[in-house]
């Protein structure tokens, strides 16, 4: 499992981590609103479409990392972003030809950024791109890095494209031919640890991939730049990534790769809690990333066949497990049930109230972290997130849905407005006094995220649709790379062994 870059600082210094249970609290009942489970889904994901189709940058496909603030654009939202044109597309939101448009010049711009190694005026190096970049003209944003995860993120997003947009159309032939070109620019040979002066801090072998790259960094790599210390090592949301790598018809990696890298230290991830026997993942983005693009039902690589699953079981497993936490209510938090519940990378109220009591006990909040539950550690400061059961609906409906119910009921038009879910909200933060600069704060009601962010709106829209339809998976079985990057992992089984469409 890799390490929580963003929050692990702050992880062990919590005051609220404690041991895990091993046993299940009994069962709740779940209240459902007066408007129906299938109703709300589709308020739901046409308020989230909307997000993505209102506020995207339109002349230079830029989607927010965040908005309103709006500080800079995020690449894997931009994946999610074309994600979500399909979807609008399909559900009737936008006609295909307006999709279709808005699609074809988004990869135009992407294949068109400057590329190189210089460190300011670029997009990316070696078909990568940096993980933000700048609202004005699509180029890196500070020093931010060359990001293989994100990159995976946007290449999902455009492979989908690739395959919804297959019509005998100009527009549409566009499509599929710059999404080609994008994807096959990739150079994944040179992403590996093998390539870097700097030793892997978290066990990665010469062959596994590296979390990002930057150009400033010396005594360089070849062609100048390095990396940073961490691969993609053991479980995590970098299941993609891998798969993408592997189904490169340019610059693919070997099955050794995955085998020394993201799968090698599966066995070490596996554990038990609350009941559920998974591979053990704090925050939930962590099960449901790779699922967005990709459908894992019945289709097994050589650890799921021992263990008898496969990785869609995995995370709907990790989801009951959340849920579980939340009806357990350990560390006391305001507003946790078997209702309320779910916990993943997200805003969150900072540290300005800390050491404040809440329901007797002293108290540390977070500002963004990477929240979640597992065997091994508990990060949680009380911080509620939507695209926590949002992102995992088609893994377990029956809780998920009523989940996101039950938080737009307790917190109204604060959390739930024109485009969605705001980020995250925390019921235990009260503190008016104090205040928050990321949100509002409501004596009784707590706090609530100022701003959307588009990797949490992302996964609400694309996994709201493929637990309604399983469009966005049908498309994808239908991407010949997808397929091959499965097969020369081990995938078998399901729609592996049918014939592609």
């Amino acid at each position: 499992m890799k390490p929580f870059l963003v929050s692990a600082p702050v992880a062990f210094a919590l005051a609220v981590s404690g041991c895990a249970p091993v046993t299940a609290p009994p069962a709740a009942s779940t209240p459902v609103a007066e408007q129906s489970r299938e109703a709300f889904s589709e308020e739901l994901t046409k308020r989230t479409f909307d997000y993505f189709w209102e506020t995207t940058d339109t002349e230079q496909c830029l989607a927010p990392d965040r908005w309103p603030s709006n500080p800079f654009s995020s690449i894997a939202a931009t994946g999610f972003a074309l994600t979500a044109y399909g979807i609008g597309a399909e559900r009737g939101y936008v006609t295909r030809e307006e999709a279709a448009q808005r699609t074809r010049d988004c990869l135009e711009f992407y294949w068109n950024a400057p590329q190189g190694p210089a460190e300011s005026g670029t997009s990316g190096h070696k078909g990568f791109f940096y993980h933000f970049l700048n609202n004005d003209d699509g180029t890196r944003r500070g020093n931010t890095e060359l990001s293989t995860v994100d990159t995976a993120l946007l290449l999902g997003g455009i492979l989908f494209a690739q395959s919804y947009f297959d019509r005998n159309d100009p527009i549409e032939a566009e499509i599929r031919e710059l999404a080609e070109r994008i994807y096959s620019r990739v150079d994944w040979s040179f992403v590996q640890r093998g390539n870097s002066v700097i030793p892997s801090a978290n066990g990665g072998s010469p062959l596994s991939i590296a979390m990002g790259w930057y150009p400033e960094r010396e005594p360089g790599s070849v062609g100048g730049g390095d990396f940073g210390t961490h691969d993609w090592v053991g479980y995590n949301e970098a299941m993609l990534v891998y798969i993408l790598a592997a189904g490169s018809p340019t610059h693919p990696i070997s099955k050794e790769a995955w085998d020394t890298g993201w799968a090698a230290d599966l066995e070490n991830d596996w554990g038990t809690y609350y009941g559920e026997e998974y591979l053990q993942f704090e925050p939930l983005f962590g099960h449901q990333y790779s699922h967005v693009w990709i459908d894992f039902r019945a289709i097994q690589d050589e650890f799921m066949r021992g263990k008898g699953i496969d990785y869609f079981e995995n995370s709907r497993r990790a989801t009951l497990a959340q849920q579980a936490y939340g009806a357990d209510n350990p560390n006391r938090w305001t507003g946790y049930s078997a209702a309320i519940w779910g916990w993943t990378a997200s805003d969150g109220p900072t540290g300005a109230a800390n050491g404040r009591i809440v329901n007797g006990k002293p108290r540390k909040f977070l500002g963004y972290a990477a929240r979640g539950v597992s065997s091994e550690r508990v990060i949680d400061d009380g911080t509620l997130v939507p695209t926590a059961p949002g992102g995992s609906v088609p893994f377990a409906p029956e809780i998920t849905i009523p989940a996101l119910m039950a938080m737009r009921d307790a917190q109204g038009e604060r959390l739930y407005t024109r485009y969605g879910f705001k980020d995250a909200f925390n019921p235990s933060y009260t503190f008016t006094d104090a205040g928050s600069r990321s949100g509002d704060v409501d004596p009784q009601q707590g706090w609530v995220a100022r701003d959307y962010l588009g990797i949490d709106q992302g996964p609400i829209l694309a996994m709201m649709e493929n637990h309604r339809s399983g469009f966005v998976w049908k498309t994808m079985r239908k991407n010949p790379h997808i397929r091959r990057g499965l097969e020369r992992l081990g995938f078998e089984g399901g729609w592996l062994d049918e014939s592609a469409d």
